[in-house]
């Protein structure tokens, strides 16, 4: 405890030197807000007098919110040209298939691309054209589409 109580404002800008420099060296970004936490206790501690618990309670405080503000604003207005990468049965929403089996007590097939889907949908005739209006998990439902 004595340890921690004569570390003052020096011991927090060492604290922040070590968590800045190790940011270089390993990859990620996560040391750079322990860092910038440990810089702000250490110049608010040449400010003010203040107990070594409000100290680490501080910095705990600024790590924890820094760390979410951070991917929030990491990833704010962040678009994709490829929005369904990884997303496969999404894509599929509004596009026309052609079915492989009939629809029949709900259920049947439709080839897309080099995969087989299980469809949902009113009793349809194979070969019959059908549109994707939405998908559930790894099912696909559709209705038909007429012409």
């Amino acid at each position: 405890m004595t340890f921690l109580a004569s570390l003052g404002p020096w011991g927090w800008l060492t604290a922040a030197a070590v968590l800045l420099i190790a940011e270089i060296v390993v990859p990620g970004i996560f040391l750079l807000w322990l860092g910038i936490a440990a810089l702000i206790v250490g110049l608010v501690s040449f400010l003010i007098d203040w107990g070594w618990q409000l100290q680490w309670l501080a910095f705990a405080a600024i790590s924890l919110a820094a760390i979410p503000l951070w991917r929030k604003l990491a990833h704010a207005g962040e678009t994709s040209d490829q929005p369904f990468l990884n997303r496969r049965l999404d894509a599929m929403v509004g596009r026309v298939f052609t079915l492989e089996r009939p629809i029949v007590g709900g259920s049947g097939t439709v080839a897309v691309d080099d995969t087989i889907w299980r469809v949902t949908g009113d009793d349809t005739p194979a070969g019959a054209r059908v549109k994707v209006v939405r998908v559930e998990g790894a099912v696909v439902h559709v209705e038909r589409v007429d012409g």
